[in-house]
């Protein structure tokens, strides 16, 4: 959004930090999709996926989504509606894999012969479950406020930069909590390799996520466009 002329006793246009109010369909939209990808993430991360030397699990190509829905929520509906699909995000995820977990053990019909196969799916490995909802809680909640506050610093500048600058705070907090607390799991002792696994985790998801940083703005910008109390925040004197 391009600056325009005002008086010194006003600020610029692109000085102005504008946020829309969480009521519209495409919020619920916009959670109720960022809920579904986490709990399909962590449904994945069951099956070990190799790409040559790459070795990764089965929700890998779900994770930028998850990140790009957290950004387009933090920039266009700001901190507070951010921090609550985070919350609720959380706690839907949690509420899948006890879900999951009665399921299980429910007692199998003498004619149903998948209830190995639905083990080996769906049953959590608890610090492993533990490790992916912490690490998204906190990591989130960091690059939405990270992004936000450089949005009140900067109004409707720099998208690009925030977008970067939010994803390398969020993704290191993500990976350094998912990291300490699996580590024990998959077996890794010593740390050496211990910081290998956090530093190669987290390039890894940077690098993915600054990739798509272009995607992430081109939606955020189609969201801004549509979203009548944006655009009603955005036109109002008040936010001058």
């Amino acid at each position: 959004m391009g600056e325009i002329s005002a008086s010194t006793s006003q600020r610029p246009k692109a000085s102005r930090a504008v946020f829309a109010a969480a009521g519209s369909p495409y919020f619920s939209t916009v959670l109720a999709l960022m809920a579904v990808v986490v709990i399909l993430s962590n449904i994945g991360a069951a099956k070990g996926v190799t790409f040559g030397p790459i070795v990764t699990d089965g929700g890998f190509f779900l994770f930028p989504l998850a990140y790009i829905l957290g950004d387009v929520i933090s920039e266009v509906y700001g901190f507070k509606v951010a921090r609550r699909a985070i919350i609720t995000t959380f706690a839907l995820a949690a509420f899948s894999t006890l879900c999951f977990w009665i399921m299980i053990a429910l007692p199998a019909a003498e004619w149903y012969d998948g209830q190995e196969a639905l083990e080996r799916t769906l049953g959590p490995v608890w610090l492993i479950v533990l490790a992916s909802l912490l690490g998204f809680l906190v990591g989130q909640t960091l690059n939405s406020l990270v992004l936000v506050k450089m949005k009140e610093r900067f109004g409707e500048r720099g998208l690009v930069g925030r977008l970067m600058g939010s994803t390398g705070v969020g993704e290191f907090a993500d990976t350094l909590i998912f990291c300490s607390i699996a580590a024990s799991v998959i077996g890794i002792a010593d740390a050496p390799t211990f910081i290998n696994y956090v530093l190669v985790g987290f390039l890894y998801k940077t690098a993915v996520e600054f990739a798509f940083v272009p995607v992430t703005a081109f939606v955020i910008r189609w969201f801004k466009r549509r979203e009548p109390s944006y655009l009603l925040a955005d036109a109002s004197p008040a936010a001058a």
